[in-house]
């Protein structure tokens, strides 16, 4: 092995020659991007060093045996190691071939060789020496995956024959620090087996510094790229001193969708008469400023997309603006993505203790007494301010999960019930931790994180990074989805452009009667009252803009507990029973008194409203709930807008007989169509990761069905979840299509990534 590698000559495999860190900046470098120019001092080099001063045996003996969690014992073994290191001598050689590198780091070392004859004494003359930058980079001899990133020593700012062999006895010595002692012992990496190379790079004197993730770390989403930036050089933001700039961008348009801009009173510079790292402050005018241009966070966000697909994995980058010019000075692995949640939060409390994991179904933190509801029997026992536990909710839970602040179930996906009905009340969920109604106790302190899906023991402080995002005009409509009427004048102030979906189920499950029991008991119009009043309050709060209400989708499993509901024929699979509108054409009382409630707000002015049918299989349905809807006095179409859903693969692929009968719109209802496409449950945490509305067999049956509808001039719309997915989002606008319906919380968010979408498709 040489001793010294320039970068150059590394390439992205040659991680036992100059670690991961030496090998990523070779590769860089060979791709042509701005790498500043260096060379490594290889593991091969270490190695003779300790072989030379006979140090190898002494080293270890002091480790053997080592308790690691005797915290003043492992810092005094880590110091005498440290100090015996840097006191030994280079062998005179090794030395020579350190310095002559270092003269000529920022020169092109094989012309000067080829113009002197390799008398370099001639070129020496007079020659400013570089400063440099002097940076470990260990590695694990047969054990190339493993990672010691952050572990070691890095000097900025270095200058001078004697600071640089120095600089690089310090970083050989840093591999014994007390963090990367115990690191090591605690992941069962021998000593021995572990060593380290030292990197001299071209200091790059920057006014701005920072940096980027290819995966947003907050949130694990591999659909946007966080850039965090600085003044000066980036050392205040790797140590955590400062609160840098933070940009998101939308990875696919490189759209900056959020900005955070932190007030910086101070920097570190480089100080070329001191050679040395110096803290200044931030000039007044700029404290306040946007540190990075929105050119530079683009060409930033390219360099990125460009890294992070040569490597195929996701990268944590660290780059430096010098004059303008943007360099790469640093790429590894992100290492902490679906590992530990502390990445997700800005903030947690210290000694916070982790009790749950599941899957962050509606974001925001609260803290409260458990209350554990094993049936509709236990609800009346969670009282306003605790936090609702269960198994899995239903929609009889609706109440009980109003008076919550939190909610946490064993069981469900993202689209489960507990998720959709938490994420438009605005309250935290965890959703799919399998043992909380187990680990849990009645009146016990805890606190959710609904944004990183994880349960703290007691009353914790947890802060998040908060996105803001300005409104933006787009063609598409951005419409929102609404269930309950008492959240609908805060869903109606955020901007969005009408209702896309209204769900029947939640009024129904508030008046905790079954719709067949009003029937039964003569009692059509309290059930008609039920649904005019909630629908009322939908449509008034958005006077103007288009409110869709779904007719009643009544599953046999989640509408039992309802006074009357025990009734309910038993199915082994409800999800693919008696419900939507084959149920409706069954009871069809029900569905009449549903449509009379249209036809009451209709009469009044409220002609806002209009009727979609779910779960649709064939032509027949649709002319079968014209029929009664021409009954009660509403021509469809004409008078009020008729649609349909879009849930099954059958009504795809019927789309252009459903065009022909004439329906107003349709609107995908991607929760069940991806659910009965891919054959996933989408209520089954166990495979939840199988369930992907971005899968090809649903995209193309959605873009098929859009350019059918616009052969009708039908409308097209989207209702399920999937809307509030930025790439959905995305693909949506290119196939064409007329409004997506998102959350609440995500109008604005998504109407960014549909604005971007339409500037890119013109």
């Amino acid at each position: 092995m040489e001793d010294i590698v320039w970068f150059k000559d590394l390439k992205k495999t040659d991680i036992s020659i100059a670690g991961g860190k030496g090998a990523n900046l070779g590769e860089m470098f060979a791709m042509n991007l701005p790498v500043p120019n260096g060379f490594a001092i290889s593991a091969g080099a270490y190695k003779r060093f300790l072989d030379y001063n006979h140090v190898a045996k002494k080293i270890y003996s002091i480790l053997q045996g080592l308790d690691v969690e005797n915290n003043s014992l492992l810092q005094s073994k880590a110091n005498e190691i440290q100090k015996l290191i840097v006191e030994l001598k280079i062998p005179d050689d090794l030395k020579d071939k350190i310095l002559e590198a270092y003269e000529y780091i920022d020169k092109n070392k094989e012309l000067f060789d080829k113009l002197a004859n390799k008398n370099l004494d001639i070129f020496r003359a007079g020659r400013e020496l570089p400063l440099v930058a002097v940076r470990s980079s260990a590695t694990a001899e047969d054990l190339p995956e493993a990672s010691f990133a952050g572990q070691q020593a890095t000097f900025l700012n270095v200058k001078g024959k004697q600071q640089i062999l120095d600089a690089v006895k310090k970083c050989w010595a840093s591999l014994f620090t007390a963090r990367a002692i115990y690191y090591r012992i605690k992941n069962n990496f021998p000593h021995e087996k572990v060593f380290i190379s030292v990197l001299v790079q071209k200091q790059i004197q920057s006014q701005k510094a920072g940096v980027i993730f290819t995966v947003n770390p907050l949130n694990n989403n591999d659909k946007e790229i966080m850039i965090e930036a600085c003044y000066g050089l980036g050392e205040s933001i790797v140590s955590g001193s400062i609160s840098p700039d933070q940009y998101i961008l939308d990875k696919t348009f490189l759209r900056v969708i959020s900005k955070k801009m932190n007030r910086q009173e101070w920097m570190f510079k480089t100080d070329v008469n001191l050679k040395q790292t110096i803290k200044r402050n931030v000039p007044e005018d700029l404290k306040y400023k946007q540190i990075l241009s929105d050119h530079e966070i683009r060409a930033l966000g390219e360099f990125a997309k460009i890294i992070e697909k040569h490597y195929e994995i996701p990268q944590d980058i660290e780059y430096a603006v010098e004059s303008g010019q943007i360099y790469i000075v640093q790429s590894r692995p992100i290492t902490t993505l679906n590992k530990g949640e502390e990445r997700e939060a800005e903030q947690v409390e210290k000694g916070a203790e982790k009790i749950l994991k599941g899957l962050a179904a509606s974001p925001g933190v609260a803290s409260g007494k458990v209350k554990i509801v094993k049936d509709k029997d236990n609800l009346d026992k969670v009282e306003k301010g605790d936090i609702l536990v269960t198994i899995m909710t239903t929609p009889d839970y609706v109440p009980a999960m109003k008076r919550a602040v939190a909610i946490i179930t064993d069981e469900g996906g993202a689209t489960a019930h507990a998720a959709i009905v938490s994420r438009e009340m605005g309250i935290p969920c965890v959703v799919g931790t399998e043992k909380a109604t187990h680990i849990l106790k009645d009146d016990e302190i805890v606190t959710v994180d609904g944004t990183a899906g994880v349960v703290y023991k007691g009353s914790v402080s947890v802060q998040h990074k908060e996105e803001h995002y300005e409104t933006v005009k787009t063609k598409v409509k951005v419409k929102t989805l609404v269930d309950m009427p008492d959240f609908a004048e805060k869903s109606a102030k955020t901007g969005s452009e009408g209702v896309g979906l209204v769900r029947l189920e939640i009024m129904i499950a508030d008046g905790k009667i079954h719709p067949r029991k009003y029937i039964e008991d003569n009692k059509k119009e309290a059930y008609i009252d039920l649904i005019y009043r909630g629908v009322k309050k939908i449509a008034g709060a958005f006077k103007g803009k288009p409110v869709w209400i779904r007719t009643s989708d009544l599953r046999t499993d989640e509408y039992r507990n309802l006074e009357g509901g025990d009734e309910e024929a038993k199915e082994d699979n409800p999800m693919l029973g008696c419900h939507g509108i084959r149920r409706g054409l069954r009871d069809l009382d029900i569905l009449r008194c549903e449509f009379m409630a249209f036809k009451q707000l209709h009469d009044e002015g409220l002609n806002n409203v209009g009727v979609m049918i779910p779960f649709v299989i064939n032509v027949d349905e649709l002319k079968k709930s014209k029929e009664i809807m021409r009954e009660v006095g509403l021509e469809p179409v004409d008078e009020i807008d008729f649609g349909v859903m879009i849930e099954t693969p059958a009504s795809v692929w019927i789309i252009e007989e459903l065009c022909k009968e004439k329906i107003s719109f349709i609107s995908f209802g991607t929760n069940d169509l991806t659910q009965l496409t891919l054959g996933v449950d989408r209520n089954n945490e166990v495979i939840a990761d199988l369930f992907n509305e971005m899968h090809p067999s649903v995209l193309k049956q959605m873009k098929f069905v859009i350019d059918i509808c616009k052969k009708y001039n039908v409308e097209t719309s989207i209702c399920g979840q999937a809307g509030s997915n930025a790439e959905m989002a995305s693909f949506l606008v290119k196939a064409g299509i007329d409004s997506i319906s998102v959350n609440p919380d995500a109008v604005n968010k998504i109407k960014h990534f549909v604005s971007e979408a339409e500037h890119g498709r013109s």
